[in-house]
């Protein structure tokens, strides 16, 4: 079990802000060589990486790179950037996410849906892909993966389905990613899943958490990831909810999940009332 990343290289996408900040801030704190922050917000990232260069002790680097990571080719080249510019990252956080909160048939494909999946399904494939060698030929120091889902991904939900499609993408690949590592012995690189409910970022201003499941504030999301993260956790399920619905959803009949989730727990109802950001 790691219990530190003092000494760490630390890369993030969508670290200007929200999670992706709090986890820079984490590293930062905890003394890791090098933080790499990812965002296509170019003020923001800039602005984040000037603050945390003030508050970072002498042996921590804080750098920041401007990409839209649904670009593959700016992926390939921002990499190899990082490489030659930091050295390959020992602990990768697949943070960045979007969502279009719409039914499917108001989704444009351009605007909406290839977005949505490239960011969320295929982003953390490709940056995982870059790194994955470096870290999997350290084999002197504890390297981490944290993939940051959704419970939309384990669970169908109105209004959510292009990005519930994005998140069973990512966990689907997540695992799988987890269980390859070990089946070839690569035992230094763990692989952790996180499949929060609803968190209070601004992300899915207007949903409300479903019966028993409180909308969870990033800093406390942020603390279970980071524990999960450096005890090499495969999953982690928030709150304790998530879990359950997906065990009942997996042993009742499809009319009597539809009925537990829409009318007992009101998740089908959820994102009735969902605004969202820009």
């Amino acid at each position: 079990m790691t219990r530190t990343v003092a000494g760490a290289r630390v890369l993030i996408t969508g670290a200007a802000s929200g999670m992706g900040r709090l986890y820079a801030e984490r590293a930062v704190a905890e003394g890791a060589a090098a933080v790499v922050l990812w965002d296509r917000d170019a003020a923001g990232v800039t602005s984040t990486a000037a603050e945390l260069s003030a508050l970072a002790g002498e042996g921590t680097r804080v750098v920041s790179y401007v990409i839209d990571i649904s670009d593959l080719g700016a992926i390939a080249q921002t990499a190899q950037r990082v490489r030659t510019e930091v050295g390959n990252p020992d602990i990768l956080i697949n943070n960045a996410g979007i969502i279009r909160g719409k039914y499917f048939w108001e989704h444009d494909n351009g605007d909406d849906t290839r977005p949505t999946m490239q960011i969320n399904a295929l982003a953390p494939m490709y940056i995982t892909r870059e790194f994955l060698p470096g870290m999997m030929d350290n084999f002197y120091r504890a390297a981490r993966i944290v993939n940051i889902a959704s419970a939309a991904g384990t669970l169908s939900n109105p209004r959510m389905s292009v990005y519930a499609a994005s998140k069973a993408a990512l966990i689907g690949w997540s695992d799988s990613l987890r269980l390859e590592l070990e089946h070839q012995d690569h035992d230094n690189v763990k692989v952790t899943t996180v499949s929060p409910s609803y968190i209070s970022t601004g992300m899915f201003a207007g949903a409300r958490g479903p019966l028993l499941t409180p909308v969870m504030t990033p800093e406390y999301v942020v603390n279970r990831v980071w524990a999960a993260m450096l005890a090499g956790r495969p999953q982690l399920m928030m709150p304790w909810t998530v879990g359950l619905a997906r065990a009942l959803r997996g042993v009742l009949p499809q009319p009597a999940w539809d009925a537990v989730a829409g009318r007992v727990f009101g998740v089908y109802r959820s994102m009735d009332s969902f605004t969202g950001r820009n």
